[in-house]
């Protein structure tokens, strides 16, 4: 991979116009190095992922831009989805791979956040290693307070404020490791969901390096156990999947999200056999080889 090869996995708060993601998309493409890799969305969440890779300076720009096209088409005064969330671009990590650092993805979350507030008038909260205040290291931290809520003010951002967009609401904008974002959805309903989730997640007693929701999934007619795995070389994919069985959860299918390095798929194969729309081609470094 070329010098200061990164990915960047931005999160945006529309998961069901066609017409705003096609200009999301077209605003990522619209930058020469920048590769997309995918993108997914989904109608329950209201929310879409972009994953992004390359050069960094290239990377860095395509996320801005697509960060002031969400603040221009997005209003989230008019938006309902069952994933938190605080902003139009709601949440831009910057991730180190072959190449790169974690310093380097620290600087670029930084650039990033304040072009976004100069060219959008969107603030950012710095999160996990591009945080600048200790309490809000986690991402939960300041999603956890909502959109509505961070309307009412008082937790000033990092970068431009001091209040939040009245209509795209503001960006959490971090560096962080490779996390695997995965679902597994459950014959069942919230209540069990969030059982299930609190059994899993760290915070809770469960798994390291786990954090997880109970969700509904209306337009499915299930229960989602939605999971961030943000070491999966400590807690993988086998383990809580067969944990989630274990509790009685009565499994559907599964879902990943975005592109996992191959090192993560290691145990995973239960999971994989009922996976939604798995294939080799979702790999992080056979997706990278493909359009490089």
């Amino acid at each position: 991979m070329a010098k200061e090869f990164i990915e960047c996995v931005p999160n945006f708060s529309e998961g069901t116009n066609a017409a705003v993601l096609a200009a999301i998309e077209a605003a990522i493409r619209s930058v020469d190095g920048a590769l997309l890799l995918g993108r997914e969305a989904d109608a329950d969440h209201n929310r879409s992922v972009f994953t992004l890779a390359g050069p960094g300076e290239a990377v860095m720009e395509a996320a801005v831009r697509a960060a002031v096209v969400a603040a221009e088409r997005i209003d989230l005064r008019r938006h309902a989805g069952v994933h938190p969330r605080i902003g139009a671009a709601d949440v831009i990590p910057f991730i180190p791979l072959a190449g790169s650092t974690m310093e380097a993805c620290v600087v670029l979350a930084g650039r990033a956040a304040e072009e976004i507030w100069r060219r959008a008038g969107v603030p950012s909260y710095l999160y996990e290693f591009a945080a600048r205040r200790p309490e809000r290291v986690n991402l939960e931290a300041v999603r956890k307070i909502g959109f509505e809520g961070l309307l009412r003010g008082g937790v000033v951002p990092d970068v431009g404020g001091p209040g939040v967009h009245e209509t795209a609401g503001a960006c959490a904008v971090g560096a962080r490791r490779i996390l695997i974002a995965c679902n597994v959805n459950i014959e069942g309903d919230r209540a069990a969901a969030a059982r299930i989730a609190k059994s899993v997640r760290a915070s809770s007693g469960g798994f390291p390096y786990v954090k997880a929701l109970g969700l509904r999934l209306p337009t499915r007619g299930l229960a989602q156990v939605s999971m961030n795995l943000t070491r999966y070389e400590v807690t993988g994919l086998g383990a809580v999947l067969r944990r989630i069985v274990e509790l009685d959860g009565q499994v559907h299918s599964t879902e990943i999200i975005g592109f996992p390095p191959q090192a993560a798929l290691e145990g995973a194969e239960e999971f994989l056999a009922v996976c939604e729309n798995w294939g080799a081609e979702r790999v992080l470094e056979n997706r990278i080889s493909a359009l490089r």
